[in-house]
This record gives structure tokens, C-alpha cells and sequence, in this order.
């Protein structure tokens, strides 16, 4: 497998560890985002949209992180992302997309990039933006978390799954900004519980090749 991604995407990061928890390996293949080589010609060629990742295995090219985890799931079922009770299977998957629906478009760099060029917001402005849409989709996702049985260790029991490969990526974006997280005590030891295992670790942005 091949894995076309950059360092501090989240997006990417999310497959990385799904990949690790999985025991999969793959070869990667950094596109810099802040030198804009995903809008380069060789890059274009592997995705239309011109964003990472793209996971390319047995001759077939796949887009979007969570597509990208499914897939996983699909073909290497061993140890599974996701419960095997249809409700419980829905009930991850909403919390996977709270994040990577409502969460993670409105502070994506293509985003961000926009509001201070095209709408001349200043850099005060634009971390306004970023910490109002990341607290806003944190509250809901803490309720969610804090009350609902089913949270255990992780965000869905005591093995880390499906959601948890969302979460830790948004968690790690919003402490690169500065987010006082201190309203979220759930998700802050949910993240905690995760990023001290050796797949989280592996994933992690700052031990990829391309690392600055």
C-alpha cells in the first residue's frame, strides 16, 4: 500500500492510525501542503480533488479519510474499528463524522486560507473563526461522550477504534492553536488514554518522515 499524505494533516493522520492499529504497513508519500504541491501536476494526476490522502492498494486509488478507514475495516477486518451491533456500529460512526463533518471543514487550511486572503480577515480574526467552530463541535461531542453508556476507556469501550483515529487528530490540531480544552474533560482522557499506545504513537505527526 501506498499512503499519499503530509505530516500535520489530519485527515491523513486519521488513516495512519487506523493503518498502525490495524498492524498494516504502507509506503509513504509526502505532498506539502504549505508549499502548495498538492496542486501540482504529478500530484493532480493521483487526486482529482487535490487533497490528501489518497491510499493507492492493488492497483486501485481511494479517497477520503473516512472511505479510506472503511476500506480497512472491510478488507482487514482483524482487529476491528468497529462493534459488530448495528446500533453500536451507527453510534461510532456519528461520532466519527461530528468531527470530521462539523468540526474539521470549517478549520481545514483551504478554509482558514480563504477567510484572511479572499475575506482580509486578520490572523486574530481567523483563530476567532477556528476556536469558536472547534469549541462549538467539542461541546456537543463532550456531552455526547460524558453521558452516553457505551463510553468506556475510549470513545466507544475499552479498545480504541473507529472514532478514536478521528478524534486524536482534532484533539492534536486544536492544541496547535492554542484551544483551551479544559471544558472537555472527556475528551481530553479519551485522547490521553490513546496517545500513549505505540499505534497512536507511530501515527503521530511529529514521527512521520516528513516531519518539520
Amino acid at each position: 500500500m501506498r499512503l499519499y499524505g503530509f505530516f500535520r494533516s489530519s485527515a491523513a493522520y486519521r488513516v495512519r492510525i487506523a493503518l498502525a492499529l490495524k498492524g498494516l504497513g504502507f509506503d509513504p508519500v509526502s505532498v506539502h501542503l504549505g508549499k502548495g504541491q498538492q496542486y501540482g501536476e504529478a500530484f493532480s494526476a493521483v487526486s482529482p480533488q487535490n487533497l490528501v490522502p489518497v491510499l493507492e492498494d492493488d492497483g486501485h486509488k481511494l479517497y477520503q479519510s473516512l472511505a479510506i478507514m472503511e476500506y480497512l475495516e472491510e478488507t482487514h477486518p482483524q482487529p476491528p474499528l468497529l462493534p459488530r451491533d448495528p446500533f453500536e456500529r451507527a453510534r461510532v460512526r456519528s461520532l466519527a463524522l461530528l468531527v470530521a463533518c462539523e468540526i474539521h471543514p470549517l478549520n481545514n487550511p483551504r478554509v482558514l486560507n480563504y477567510v484572511t486572503g479572499k475575506l482580509g480577515a486578520s490572523e486574530d480574526q481567523k483563530l476567532d473563526w477556528y476556536h469558536h467552530w472547534v469549541k462549538m463541535g467539542f461541546v456537543a461531542l463532550e456531552r455526547r461522550l460524558a453521558s452516553e453508556p457505551q463510553t468506556g476507556r475510549f470513545c466507544h469501550g475499552d479498545q480504541p477504534g473507529f472514532a478514536d483515529c478521528v478524534l486524536v487528530p482534532q484533539v492534536a490540531n486544536a492544541d496547535r492553536f492554542k484551544v483551551d480544552l479544559g471544558d472537555f474533560p472527556t475528551i481530553r482522557r479519551i485522547n490521553d488514554a490513546c496517545v500513549v499506545l505505540e499505534p497512536f504513537q507511530r501515527a503521530a505527526p511529529q514521527n512521520q518522515p516528513d516531519a518539520e
